[in-house]
């Protein structure tokens, strides 16, 4: 690896090839070894840049956090416009047809991570608590609208569509969904509520 290298390359760097191994061969292949050979570095760059290979997992997931969480003010501001089902469908097709539910695996299967993770992050699974979050915002923003019930449990909406969504993407062996077969839980999903504003 050349040097005088900024941090935040090496870590973009190390952090894609980690998701690229993750996404090809599953959370159990993806060791410090795997990442730093995908990335085509020195096996003690990792290393230098992390105190262990856990906590460059923790920081992995946490800037993906932060890639959602960045995405929600895009996400509310699309109220309004558009339909409410096809929002959420867009949405949902962009977070989980991403490396989402692979990190989600791999937090499930790493208890130290997890416990790393919950040092900051008490509550719900990382990345798909902040999914729900910017997903409730979203539809807080469509209720005061009156794009949907003005009773409209926008949380346990959310909660609804997050885990719909995971459930429809969740097989990496197989194809992914069809855009229309998810847009097709999505409207189930939100049909009440939709359907009560106009009453």
């Amino acid at each position: 690896m050349p040097t005088g290298v900024a941090l935040r390359d090496v870590r973009a760097q190390l952090f894609d090839a980690a998701e690229r191994v993750l996404l090809r061969d599953g959370p159990n292949a993806l060791t410090s070894r795997a990442v730093t050979t995908e990335a085509g570095v020195a096996k003690g760059v990792l290393h230098r840049h992390f105190a262990d290979f856990d906590a460059f997992l923790a920081e992995l997931v946490l800037d993906r956090v932060a890639r959602i969480e960045a995405r929600s003010p895009g996400l509310r501001s699309s109220a309004g416009r558009g339909t409410v089902a096809g929002n959420l469908t867009d949405v949902l097709i962009d977070l989980f047809g991403s490396v989402a539910v692979a990190i989600v695996g791999l937090i499930i299967s790493r208890d130290e991570l997890r416990a790393r993770l919950r040092r900051d992050r008490p509550h719900g699974v990382p990345l798909l608590a902040e999914a729900t979050a910017m997903l409730a915002e979203y539809l807080a923003e469509e209720r005061a609208m009156g794009r949907i019930a003005a009773d409209a449990d926008v949380d346990s909406l959310a909660l609804s569509l997050i885990g719909a969504g995971h459930l429809l993407f969740a097989d990496r062996t197989g194809e992914r969904p069809r855009p229309a077969a998810v847009e097709k839980v999505v409207t189930t999903v939100i049909a009440d509520v939709v359907q009560r504003r106009l009453l």
